[in-house]
């Protein structure tokens, strides 16, 4: 994790969100600060200060994060899947022609690398509606399966 990258740190709160929504029980953050800051102190050889200063901060904006996160998982998923439920084969349509014509404006570049059939343009944008709502259902494997596809 990349503190200097606010958007990846907050990419990376969002998933462990999803992931702390399936676990069963209470979660205490404060508490695992603690152990986390124990288990620093007693594997790194020279902890110091300035150690302790950065993980403290770095956690209690990762903390912060997350507790804004929370409860909100299984609403999200809820309103994803009756969107998903209520596309039609037109809406179906439009939804595909946007995802490309969206990408190819935010990166150009990308268009050197999408030169499949429509069929398969289409099949990707289907399996990401798809990945988008088992990514609620099931964090883990998803982010297992989504990390998997980017070392091939």
């Amino acid at each position: 994790m990349n503190a200097n990258d606010s958007y990846r740190l907050n990419e990376e709160c969002s998933v462990l969100a999803l992931r702390l929504a399936k676990h069963k029980g209470s979660v205490n953050l404060h508490e695992y600060k603690t152990v986390m800051l124990a288990s620093l102190r007693s594997l790194v050889k020279d902890w110091g200060s300035q150690y302790e200063v950065c993980w403290a901060w770095l956690w209690e904006n990762v903390e912060r994060k997350l507790l804004a996160e929370m409860g909100r998982p299984a609403s999200l998923e809820a309103a994803l899947m009756a969107f998903i439920s209520a596309v039609d084969d037109g809406m179906l349509a439009v939804i595909r022609r946007e995802v490309y014509a969206q990408f190819f404006a935010l990166a150009p570049g990308g268009q050197d690398y999408f030169k499949q059939s429509v069929t398969r343009l289409h099949y990707i944008v289907d399996r990401v509606l798809a990945m988008s709502l088992e990514m609620y259902r099931q964090p883990k494997q998803m982010v297992e399966d989504l990390s998997g596809l980017g070392l091939r």
